[in-house]
């Protein structure tokens, strides 16, 4: 059988949706991007946020439609949205042959519903080159495609009965078939979460916080090295919080010194920290290992305390600025991302002039910002949902506004700098032109460095290159590399 896949939402499910590539590959089936001559089709949901609800949708009636045309026998539905709305997704679209939430990821080969012979390697990279496969169609894609009749059935909006939370957790044992540039991959540490923040669904759909042992995540980083992966990516819903869940303190800032020492390894990124679980041996870690980036990617939420506290976020203003000073002293050259939720319920104008205060003053790398969605099954459901849609809009225009000022600053003065960068591959523009990162960039979420007067005999993706900064415009550099 023909498998393939439309993978929406977050890295962490990106990685189960490469699980369950695996799986399938080692049951002996073929995994194909081309829509039309795929047997099976897989679309892996996220449902965190309305207009991500909607984009799963749109994906699954887009592959409904494929499957009535003769483009496909069967088509699963996973992820969250199938952990959320399992019933009422069958129900309402009939072409729906197998439904698996978070925790169902082994069960795909039976859902497939037959195993070919011949299994070659069950681990593996489909991301080939120097660009990420895109299977089918990217999630923005997808969202153009929306028609007004597209929209979650009334049914979907009002979640049934909750099922038992998920437990699964993958291993370095675990097949997993790459679909991200051959040069840089996503490692789960840990799956599911323990707080309860009000706006948040994912306790829910993932389950509680459960850690990887360290020599399954040392053994699966090995492996991914030794496919040629520069650059490896730690990921869970709170990476600061590995190894806590099993009395394990100190567990990061091991794994992370450990890590340090695998051949091959470039750089050693990591994403989702918490700011109640950064602690100081990570900080040391981060600041002493040579291939571990100083990136701290810090969803802080919001500045203003009082929205904080209905928020249920631990931390204020003062708690905030106390971290962040903590983390510029342990780690020199610090780059600081974070990401904030506007339009929250009860939050008003002088909440968001603190919120700009805070960002102003702070002068993050790379800032996020989300307007508030009101979700079914979250603490905050429970409140009413008073900023009104084009109030929240307004909101997140005003603080990117100001990002965007900070960052064009801070873009100009690193004008003539030489730069380490990782080469990512050439632009569709002109093969003289390449894209590049920073140390301070991580890949699909932030900024990145043209790289142009490129000779393409001597790039290579995942390679580290000397550049020299030529120039800025909006978020992005442009550089110039120098000679060898």
């Amino acid at each position: 059988m023909k498998i393939g896949l439309v993978s929406l939402g977050c890295p962490k499910n990106l990685v189960d949706g490469e699980v369950m590539l695996g799986l399938a590959s080692q049951a002996g089936h073929e995994i194909t991007a081309d829509a039309s001559s795929a047997d099976v089709i897989v679309v892996n949901t996220c449902a965190f946020i309305d207009r991500a609800k909607e984009e799963s949708v749109d994906a699954i009636l887009e592959m409904a439609q494929l499957k009535r045309a003769g483009g496909g026998k069967r088509l699963i539905v996973t992820g969250c949205l199938a952990e959320r709305y399992r019933d009422e997704l069958k129900a309402e679209i009939p072409e729906i042959d197998a439904v698996l939430g978070t925790g169902e990821v082994p069960d795909i080969v039976t859902a497939i519903g037959e195993s070919a012979k011949g299994s070659e390697s069950s681990r593996g990279s489909i991301g080939g080159g120097s660009a990420p496969m895109r299977l089918f169609r990217s999630q923005a894609d997808l969202a153009s495609l929306r028609t007004p009749e597209q929209v979650p059935p009334p049914s979907l909006r009002t979640p049934r009965t909750p099922r038992p939370p998920p437990t699964y957790l993958y291993d370095a044992s675990t097949p997993r078939v790459t679909t991200t540039p051959r040069h840089y991959a996503y490692l789960k540490v840990a799956e599911g979460c323990d707080y309860t923040c009000a706006f948040c669904i994912i306790p829910t759909l993932r389950g509680a916080y459960r850690s990887r042992s360290e020599d399954s995540i040392v053994a699966e980083a090995e492996a991914l090295a030794a496919r040629g992966v520069r650059e490896l990516l730690l990921i869970s819903q709170d990476t600061t919080f590995f190894g806590i869940d099993r009395g394990e303190r100190g567990a990061l800032a091991r794994l992370l010194r450990r890590l340090n020492t695998v051949p091959g390894l470039s750089w050693i990124r990591l994403l989702y920290l918490y700011p109640t679980t950064i602690t100081d041996d990570v900080l040391d870690a981060m600041a002493e290992s040579e291939h571990v980036c100083n990136y701290v990617d810090l969803p802080l939420q919001h500045a203003s305390t009082e929205v904080l506290k209905r928020m249920r976020r631990p931390g204020t203003r003062k708690t905030y600025d106390a971290l962040l000073d903590r983390i510029r002293r342990r780690v020199p050259d610090v780059t600081l991302r974070t990401t904030f939720i506007v339009g929250f319920p009860g939050e008003t104008e002088g909440d968001v002039k603190d919120l700009a205060d805070f960002v102003s003053d702070v002068g993050f790398h790379h800032v996020g910002v989300f307007t508030y969605s009101h979700e079914e099954g979250t603490r905050a459901f429970g409140l009413t949902d008073d900023v009104p849609t084009r109030v929240k809009a307004l909101r997140r225009a005003r603080i990117m506004e100001l990002q965007q000022s900070i960052v064009e600053r801070r873009r100009q003065a690193e004008v003539g700098t030489t730069v380490r960068l990782m080469v990512d591959g050439p632009s569709s523009e002109s093969p003289l032109v390449w894209t590049a990162r920073l140390e301070g960039q991580a890949p699909d979420i932030d900024s990145v460095v043209v790289l142009t007067e490129c000779d393409p005999s001597t790039l290579v993706p995942g390679a580290l290159v000397d550049a020299r900064i030529v120039g800025a415009t909006g978020y992005d550099l442009v550089a110039q590399p120098l000679p060898a």
